[in-house]
């Protein structure tokens, strides 16, 4: 026994005596949730937001917007240094770094594989491939690449598959890193407009596409600081550090008088990016758990805190002092957004440009009580909206007045008496003017938030005598709807992706029917003026043409603009560095967690 004893001794003895093994730290990991489901990650075939924060982060456009900024800097990413561009805002010369890869896939076949001119050659043409359905071709068809929009028509037009190796004038790799676009009329803010901040844009490898086939909006390969490594459609997307991601450090130009993006800049000032590890994103509708999951700590970001909980979370506009005492930090942001609703402009009941058809819009929009959602649905975090222009953008004036901010039931009611809108009937509910039912549908989604806004709907228009039906779907279903033109009214959110406002109107333009123009509202005038705009540097004369727009689309409103949204986001504790982007989607990269030493 006591042989056995001193063995034992002397085993623990040498094992005390070994060196301490250090545990890996754990990945930092950022967690948060969004609360309306992704579509796929195809740049080319997305449009809905949600999915563009995956892509921005997996993808990467030529150029980019400063992280903390204000206003709006663009700065290179895959590009190497500022575009030439010609005096005449016609042509624009590119050069491209070198070095800069795409992530490892199986469609490379185990070669490492450059990104190249050539690649954004191809990349841009897939927007103008009518197999692909582009939600982007209209930013492309409105720029007047030469030559592309009629390498599209021939291919509409013979029925053949799209020409991708045939050459066209306005979009050209000169040789391996220099890329050159030709326009037909002056583009002067084109590269804010097609190349900047916007992830619909970064290149694409044509063996990726061509290895994917039909599945491809699952398989996203790009060159940017995050990889896909698992998604469970609607339901959670994990993504990782790009291990192959280039040497790349932060930098920033703080303006000198703002306070907290100098702190952000002191702490984070030439770190390699990303930062962090790796970023899990689930998908929760309800505001509710999506709140919950939050505080109990499963999630360490809560991005757009539901206004069912503003009150608890920053009372006051200040971060709720529990919060505070946790290690959370509040940033507060007037969103570059607008809150609309669409009519159909081809719908039978609402569409139309007839006078009967106008008033039946405005009545519906002076109907409805915008002060009541803004209180009681989004507890304060909106503003109410003039027009489409949003903030932060040219043609946003804050002194500019109109209808669409109004709340006036009386006015509804004389509108709507006037043009023939009248119960013929008896049963309480107003008719069409010639006799049959007037029935309104909505499109709308399951989730609390929309369940409260239709109630303001419901009460809004049935006090001015209108009756209202809603149409129940997923978010993605009413989408692809509203894309078909199979619907009749549908409220969505519009973000801008630029600081020129007028990225928010083409949601009027008459080319972008069934695109960024839901509505699918035609008008010569409109289009003319926007086409100007298009051409004009920023200035007084282009200043005059937005308020001459913004009129025309009050007048016909086929968007109902409701506010502009004030967004409040949440980073737990040990969250570094996090600041709203405006612009651009991506911010993964641009942040840190702290974490404990590793227990020795």
């Amino acid at each position: 026994m006591k042989r056995l004893l001193a063995a034992c001794l002397a085993g623990l003895a040498l094992l005390c005596a070994l060196p301490a093994r250090a545990t890996e730290p754990a990945p930092k990991t950022l967690r948060y949730a969004f609360r309306i489901a992704e579509t796929g990650f195809d740049p080319v075939r997305i449009s809905d937001i949600y999915s563009r924060i995956i892509t921005a982060h997996i993808f990467e456009a030529l150029y980019s917007y400063d992280p903390l900024a204000r206003p709006a800097r663009i700065v290179p990413v895959v590009a190497d240094g500022d575009p030439e561009v010609s005096p005449d805002f016609k042509t624009f010369t590119i050069r491209l770094r070198h070095g800069i890869y795409f992530a490892d896939d199986p469609a490379f076949k185990g070669t490492r594989r450059e990104v190249t001119a050539a690649d954004f050659v191809y990349s841009f043409k897939r927007f103008a491939d009518p197999a692909t359905n582009a939600q982007g071709w209209s930013s492309f068809e409105e720029a007047g690449l030469l030559g592309l929009t009629e390498l599209r028509e021939r291919s509409l037009k013979t029925k053949t598959p799209f020409p991708y190796d045939t050459e066209v004038v306005g979009l050209r790799a000169l040789d391996r890193y220099t890329l050159q676009l030709k326009t037909q009329e002056p583009r002067p803010r084109l590269v804010e407009s097609l190349l900047a901040g916007n992830d619909l844009f970064g290149a694409v490898a044509r063996e990726v596409v061509a290895f994917y086939g039909d599945k491809i909006m699952e398989h996203p390969v790009g060159t940017g600081p995050f990889v896909l490594k698992t998604w469970r459609r609607s339901s959670q997307m994990v993504l990782e550090r790009n291990p192959d991601y280039r040497e790349r450090h932060y930098e920033a130009q703080p303006a000198p008088d703002d306070a907290e993006a100098q702190a952000i800049y002191a702490r984070l000032k030439g770190r390699r990016i990303p930062m962090i590890d790796r970023v899990v994103v689930d998908i929760i509708e309800e505001t509710q758990p999506r709140w919950l999951s939050f505080l109990n700590g499963q999630h360490n970001f809560l991005e757009r805190v539901p206004e069912d909980f503003i009150t608890q979370a920053a009372p006051g506009g200040k971060l709720a002092p529990n919060l505070a005492k946790r290690g959370m930090h509040a940033v507060f942001t007037l969103s570059p957004d607008a809150l609309l609703l669409g009519f159909n402009m081809e719908d039978p009941v609402v569409g139309g440009y007839t006078p009967d058809k106008v008033a039946l819009r405005r009545a519906i929009g002076l109907a409805y009580d915008t002060g009541r959602e803004i209180r009681l649905v989004r507890r304060g975090q909106a503003l109410p909206a003039q027009s489409m222009v949003v903030p932060y953008t040219t043609g946003f004036d804050p002194a500019f007045k109109s209808e669409m901010g109004d709340v006036d039931p009386s006015r509804a009611k004389a509108l709507l008496d006037l043009y023939g809108y009248t119960d013929k009937d008896g049963d309480g509910w107003r008719d069409l003017p010639d006799g049959r039912p007037l029935v309104l549908v909505k499109n709308t989604q399951a989730d609390g938030q929309s369940r409260q806004l239709d109630e303001v709907w419901e009460k809004s228009l049935r006090a001015v005598g209108l009756r209202l039906e809603f149409k129940v779907q997923q978010w993605p279903e009413n989408l692809k709807a509203a894309q078909a033109g199979r619907y009749q009214m549908w409220a969505v959110g519009s973000l801008a992706s630029q600081p020129d406002g007028l990225g928010v109107l083409q949601r009027l333009y008459g080319p972008a029917a069934g695109t960024q123009n839901l509505p699918r509202f035609k008008n010569e005038a409109f289009d003319r003026l926007y086409d100007r705009m298009q051409a004009l540097p920023d200035g007084p004369e282009r200043e005059a043409l937005f308020k001459e727009a913004k009129r025309l689309s009050i007048a016909y409103m086929p968007w109902k603009v409701l506010g502009h949204r004030i967004v409040t986001d949440i980073a737990g504790p040990g969250v570094v560095g996090f600041r709203r982007p405006l612009f651009w989607q991506d911010f993964w990269q641009f942040i840190d967690i702290d974490t404990p030493p590793p227990v020795h």
